[in-house]
């Protein structure tokens, strides 16, 4: 009898959303699966807050987390827009782009989403390394040699590059689309959530282009103040708790009893909204981006997890279900995702954009009304 053929090969590049939730769509598959994080602690993740949209929760339904993210998150019950002073100005529900079995949108804390990915890698059988790093790539036309920096080399039949917006693994195959800030900061923060917010509320006034928040469990939201970009650089992480509740102030209603948890510069973290869309193959021999490492947008639309969580379920069901994994695969997946994401990067700039511009009769409804639409199709 002759022996079956060994298993295929993939490394995995980066432990965070998309890395993982590829990782256990591969191995329930039956393909071996490497994962390498370069930080020592991948349970330590950073930030507050997630919106994980219908077209997200889809996919993490098909890994296995959607019920304890339905337990441990909360299902808003629709998005308000608000005068400064917390006056209700509109409410509506949302679309659900997950169709008409999921919610719209859950919000939950982003630690706990990263903890119920790791469990389930860690249930896969997958080989994980951590404070690891891929420093260097030997590719053939049948696979890719891959050197560590613990000095160890292993070959693989592909190579995944799912390590995020500063992606190294782009850079290695010579892809040179990088990161640009659109021109807006975000600052954010976890807080307790006050008794009667069960909804997203915004407010496009004010100090900021937008003060929001979301709940994230049944005691939490994360909220978020917009502004226009400013050197990071100049500013003090010790002051980042005094610089967000001071952004906060003249913002009434909930955020009277938000801003009162604003006390540990710790809590509170900033960056800048940053467009990103490598233009051209995602893919260099048999090295393939993922997620952030090929596309990034503002959270204008909320989809930045949705676009990276399509982006494995698509992979993954072109490499379990080919037999070849040769340039076509890679370029059909490049095909199927590119529109989608280009779609969402587009709007979601474009949002922002306006609101830089001062634009006050932008059609907004029209812009989000369309996108999300196209987005309740299958990607």
């Amino acid at each position: 009898m002759a022996d079956s053929p060994s298993p295929k090969t993939v490394l995995v590049i980066g432990g965070g959303t998309s890395g993982n939730a590829l990782t256990v769509l591969l191995r329930r598959a039956g393909v071996a699966v490497d994962l390498v994080e370069a930080s020592a602690d991948w349970k330590a993740a950073l930030g507050s807050g997630i919106t994980l949209q219908g077209n997200a929760l889809r996919v993490l339904r098909e890994v296995g987390v959607l019920d304890d993210i339905l337990k441990d998150g909360y299902e808003a019950q629709g998005v308000a827009i608000l005068a400064p002073d917390g006056t209700v100005l509109h409410a509506h529900d949302e679309l659900r782009t997950g169709g008409d079995d999921l919610p719209a949108h859950i919000g939950m804390q982003r630690p706990r989403l990263q903890q119920l990915l790791i469990e389930r890698v860690e249930a896969s059988g997958a080989d994980i390394r951590l404070g690891t790093r891929a420093t260097a790539f030997a590719q053939d036309d049948d696979g890719v040699d891959v050197t560590f920096t613990d000095g160890t080399r292993r070959r693989y039949d592909l190579v995944v590059g799912a390590d995020g917006l500063g992606s190294a693994t782009r850079a290695m195959i010579g892809v040179t689309d990088t990161p640009e800030p659109t021109g807006m900061g975000i600052w954010r923060a976890p807080a307790p959530r006050p008794a009667g917010v069960n909804r997203t509320e915004m407010i496009y006034a004010g100090r900021c282009f937008i003060a929001g928040y979301c709940p994230t469990g049944e005691d939490t939201v994360y909220a978020y103040l917009v502004e226009r970009a400013r050197d990071r650089a100049g500013i003090d992480p010790d002051t980042y708790a005094d610089e967000m509740r001071a952004l906060s102030e003249g913002y009434g209603g909930a955020w009277n009893e938000i801003r009162e948890a604003f006390t540990d510069p710790k809590d509170v973290n900033y960056t800048w909204f940053d467009r990103h869309l490598v233009e051209g193959p995602w893919h260099r021999g048999r090295v393939v981006l993922v997620g952030d490492a090929a596309h990034a947008c503002p959270p204008t639309l909320a989809q930045g997890a949705a676009m990276s969580l399509e982006d494995v379920q698509v992979l993954a069901e072109l490499l379990t279900s080919r037999s070849e994994w040769d340039e076509r695969l890679l370029t059909d997946y490049h095909t199927r995702r590119y529109p989608r994401v280009r779609l969402v990067v587009d709007a979601s700039v474009q949002l922002g954009q306006w609101l830089l511009d001062g634009v006050r009769d932008a059609d907004v409804p029209g812009l989000m009304g369309r996108t999300m639409n196209a987005l309740k199709e299958l990607p």
